[in-house]
């Protein structure tokens, strides 16, 4: 499990919207809390005129010294934790990044931005590039407009989708024991379909035959899972089984569960190369409205 959380923030209130994630997982997974500003020179040479006496280490440095400040303030907020406050300089994505690196069981906590109306969310830019580049797991929080900041969530239910196959199925030991630990509720998920590249029509009257069997399948694949989680103690689960391709059916059922956080499994390549998202856990984390813990596959 976990043995430290690692929160970015920069000092707006939209990074500050993981603050209620952050308390209520500090409380209930009894661990330390990193909270972790980065100061990025370049964004600050602008500011500097060595003529006016503004250089670009005494701006750091300055911009540092607030960080920390601001920081502390934060921390006194998080209560019945042990709270380092980090204020560092380089590039925000590569100190995260190397800082999470030190520790495997590091969890990452970020906040992720959006657009209003028809354009769909989009991730901020140090988010993103974490999200390839790191190896721990990573807890996304989306940012709404005007979204709380103070007191706790109150998480009671974890989504879990699975594929059928043993990668995705890597995420079960992390939920059975954040489960335990927080008493959520655990609801497995699988979603069915003919292959994209197949028509309908090409089965004809064997079509609804061959989607009926898919679904049995999906069923019966759930139905296993959890009785295996069960015998391991997980005592609130349950399963849903849709049709569909997957992103689009988890993201409708988070939306209409409370109190909730999905969790996926992502694959990666090593050497190297960087992470790479699949393709269904990608387009979930862009356009999910709630939480969304990235579980890094072996």
């Amino acid at each position: 499990m976990y043995t430290q959380m690692l929160v970015a923030l920069d000092g707006s209130p939209v990074a500050e919207q993981v603050l209620p994630y952050v308390r209520f997982l500090a409380k209930a997974l009894d661990i330390p809390v990193s909270l972790l500003q980065v100061i990025d020179p370049d964004g600050l040479m602008p500011l500097a005129n060595p003529e006016e006496g503004r250089y670009i280490d005494t701006l750091v440095g300055d911009s540092q010294k607030n960080a920390r400040e601001y920081l502390q303030t934060i921390a006194r907020s998080i209560h019945g934790a042990h709270v380092e406050c980090l204020a560092e300089k380089g590039s925000a994505a590569e100190v995260l990044i190397e800082r999470a690196a030190a520790d495997k069981d590091t969890l990452i906590i970020m906040a992720t931005h959006g657009r209003s109306g028809i354009q769909r969310w989009l991730l901020g830019s140090v988010a993103d590039k974490v999200l390839h580049g790191a190896a721990n797991h990573m807890l996304l929080i989306r940012a709404a407009e005007k979204g709380e900041t103070s007191g706790e969530v109150a998480l009671s239910t974890v989504i879990v989708p699975l594929d059928g196959s043993p990668l995705a199925e890597q995420v079960l030991p992390y939920m059975t024991e954040l489960a335990g630990r927080l008493s959520l509720k655990v609801v497995l998920m699988r979603a069915y379909a003919l292959p994209p590249a197949i028509s309908p029509g090409e089965y004809g009257t064997y079509t609804d035959q061959l989607i009926n069997q898919l679904e049995a399948e999906a069923r019966e694949y759930l139905a296993a899972k959890l009785e295996d989680l069960k015998q391991k103690g997980v005592k609130n689960i349950s399963s849903v089984v849709d049709l569909g391709y997957g992103a689009r059916e988890i993201i409708d059922l988070a939306r209409k569960t409370p109190d909730n956080f999905i969790a996926m499994c992502t694959h990666g390549r090593s050497g190297i190369r960087r992470w790479v998202l699949g393709s269904v856990t990608e387009r979930v984390v862009q356009h999910s409205g709630d939480p969304v813990l990235v579980v890094r596959a072996a």
